[in-house]
């Protein structure tokens, strides 16, 4: 899990310095400019770890399983400070993003986490290499194939 993790990060921000080699990968590139990728970066009140997890893994699954526009909502946890999070967030297009904010779960999960959130940092990111996107979401799929 960790090397798909490490590997799926370290695609989105690869340096490429080839263009695009085919129409298909091209329009992968347009697709990947329209997405927003951010990472929240995330510091909990001591105390308030296990409730505020709970609250992050319920608003990813909901995300995931019910908008269409959101394409990874992957919460993560700093080993060397477990009040810190991270999490890895994907949309398909700033209307999914702001979509994504208007729901009901999201506004569950804003209002019930206000009071556990020391700080909270948007960072929005920048894929460097476009064109690999696709083939981190296959070599995944490929990944949960093989250990059947």
């Amino acid at each position: 899990m960790k090397n798909a993790i490490a590997f799926m990060l370290a695609s989105f921000c690869l340096v490429s310095g080839t263009e695009a080699r085919s129409k298909k990968s091209s329009g992968d590139a347009e697709l990947v400019e329209r997405m927003i990728i951010r990472i929240a970066d995330i510091e909990v009140v001591p105390g308030y770890f296990d409730e505020y997890i709970s609250f992050a893994k319920d608003i990813g699954e909901i995300s995931m399983r019910e908008e269409r526009g959101v394409l990874a909502i992957f919460p993560m946890v700093v080993k060397r400070d477990t009040n810190k999070v991270r999490i890895l967030e994907i949309y398909a297009s700033e209307e999914a993003y702001k979509n994504h904010i208007a729901t009901e779960h999201f506004k569950t999960y804003k209002e019930g986490t206000l009071h556990m959130v020391k700080s909270l940092d948007l960072v929005d990111m920048t894929a460097m290499n476009p064109d690999g996107m696709r083939s981190v979401f296959r070599k995944m799929d490929t990944l949960k194939a093989s250990e059947k």
